[in-house]
């Protein structure tokens, strides 16, 4: 009778286990840092686009807001005072059923950030008056019944304004320009405060100058210049 051949059965020994194991952990620790790698870079991705185009409907903002200014000969359209513009703009949101409003904006660097300001749509002379006198308040100090009507542009440092007159860029605040009468009341004013009188002729251009806080998509001293639809004098 044939002897039996006899299979022993071999496993893994014990080092040979730890050595596999480690190995997998090596390969589990490799692929979890690039997967939060690829996570990471798509979170900074999406942020950096969301704060150009956050700083990108900003400009555009400032450039509508300078495009609807409205002469009223009660108030300035447009005025600087080395913290805050102030302007009057046609209402955007006007009715062809309703008589034109306007709104008083303010745009002013409140805890390091580039803001905007507005109020709801003014019909008469005393509520632009007071609107107007609401929105130097506001450039100054801020309360709580003021956050429903601004809206955080971008991290800024500081900022600057300049006005095109007689071919050169000048400072608002040293340069008075040409001193106008007041024109013909606006259709929103309605009975109210007396008109103000000698107010100050827009510009023909106006420079943006915006340091941008750094850590941002866009960063550095950002320059936007706006010039009038329609100049005087035939100019284009």
């Amino acid at each position: 009778m044939k002897p039996v051949a006899r299979i022993t059965a071999q496993g893994f020994t014990l080092v040979e286990l730890l050595v596999a194991i480690a190995i997998m952990a090596t390969l589990a620790l490799m692929s979890w840092r690039a997967l939060d790698g690829m996570a990471r870079s798509e979170r900074f991705t999406r942020e950096r686009g969301d704060q150009l185009l956050a700083l990108q409907a900003g400009l555009g903002q400032w450039a509508a807001d300078l495009d609807a200014l409205a002469e009223t000969g009660d108030v300035p359209a447009l005025d600087f005072d080395g913290r805050t513009l102030r302007l009057t703009r046609r209402d955007p949101l006007e009715s062809d059923t309703r008589s034109p409003g306007l709104r008083v904006v303010a745009w002013a660097l409140h805890n390091g950030q580039w803001t905007r300001w507005q109020t709801e749509g003014l019909q008469t002379r005393s509520a632009l008056t007071q609107a107007w006198t609401q929105a130097q308040r506001w450039g100054q100090q801020p309360v709580a019944g003021d956050l429903p009507r601004q809206v955080a542009i971008a991290p800024a440092e500081r900022w600057q304004v300049f006005y095109y007159r007689d071919n050169a860029w000048t400072n608002p605040l040293s340069s008075g320009g040409s001193v106008v009468p007041s024109a013909t009341p606006n259709p929103a004013a309605g009975a109210g405060l007396p008109r103000a009188s000698n107010l100050v002729a827009l510009p023909d251009g106006v420079r943006l100058v915006l340091t941008v806080s750094g850590g941002q998509a866009l960063n550095g001293e950002l320059v936007r210049d706006w010039a009038r639809p329609v100049l005087g004098g035939g100019r284009s």
